[in-house]
């Protein structure tokens, strides 16, 4: 009768009854199992190409990508991170003496190039905004440094500074962001150039020239904040501090080899004390 129903003849389910699971069946439900337990895991923010990259690290293996995006379609499994904006063009950048950087968001080795700026968040039932200040490294994309406040003033853009001079007191970045009064006054512009530091600044209206910092705060936003709603600034804060550990110290990243940006960056430092 449920033959009749569904129009499948007979020896079809017969067929079906008799079917021993093959080994590749057996591994990609073995492998479903994996993508739905790190997908509520990591509340979903794992696409296909992190979802194989975290499957292979914590299991060593070599599961092809192309592999687990089909299994990830298959159970209906995908990122809630926002997409890209299909239709962006990208232009050739207006060369100008101010922004030292140029879009040159490559860097051969840890404390080349720092990229720094302050963005806000807001609290639930709340008129307080919790600012936060970061440095992000161009070599690794790691935060080598953060601060928060309520207030964007120029003490927590110095906070954050002394904090990232602190741990490394070596360092003679370039050091790139925008046109913020934190950044153009006196005493910021003394504080690197007493360091021998290079001062690089984005054009005005242009924060595509700080765009990997600008790329981390959407990804900060879209893996944590925009998935909880916050009623208190103490419970944002501690999501703050738990988010950036998480990203330097568990996040892969393809472009990284795989590697998390804190793992990048000891490797980087090792080979720079060899040579």
């Amino acid at each position: 009768m449920l033959c009749e129903i569904l129009l499948i003849v007979r020896s079809s389910y017969y067929k079906w009854l008799k079917h021993e699971e093959t080994n590749e069946e057996k591994i990609n439900h073995e492998l479903s199992q994996l993508i739905l337990e790190y997908h509520d895991e990591f509340k979903g923010i794992l696409g296909y190409r992190r979802m194989t990259l975290w499957i292979n690290k914590r299991n060593q293996t070599n599961y092809n990508v192309k592999r687990i995006r089909r299994l990830m379609k298959k159970l209906g499994v995908s990122s809630v991170i926002r997409r890209v904006r299909k239709g962006y063009i990208k232009v050739r950048p207006e060369i100008t003496a101010e922004n030292v950087l140029n879009r040159q968001f490559e860097a051969n080795n840890p404390n080349e190039k720092w990229l720094t700026d302050v963005t806000e968040f807001k609290v639930i039932g709340s008129n307080t905004k919790l600012y936060l200040s970061a440095i992000i490294d161009l070599c690794d994309t790691s935060i080598i440094s953060y601060k928060m406040g309520i207030s964007n003033n120029n003490q927590l853009v110095n906070e954050t500074f002394e904090k990232a001079f602190q741990l490394n007191p070596e360092a003679k970045p370039m050091v790139h962001s925008d046109r913020g009064y934190q950044y153009t006054n006196k005493v910021f512009q003394k504080k690197l150039t007493s360091r021998s530091m290079t001062v690089s600044m984005s054009r005005v209206g242009r924060c595509i020239d700080n765009g990997p910092m600008e790329s981390f705060w959407g990804t900060l936003k879209s893996e944590m904040y925009y998935l909880t709603q916050f009623h208190d600034i103490n419970q944002l804060k501690v999501a703050i501090d738990q988010y950036i550990q998480f990203y330097n110290k568990q996040r892969y990243q393809e472009k990284l080899k795989g590697l998390t940006p804190m793992e990048f960056r000891n490797q980087a430092l090792k080979i720079e004390s060899v040579i």
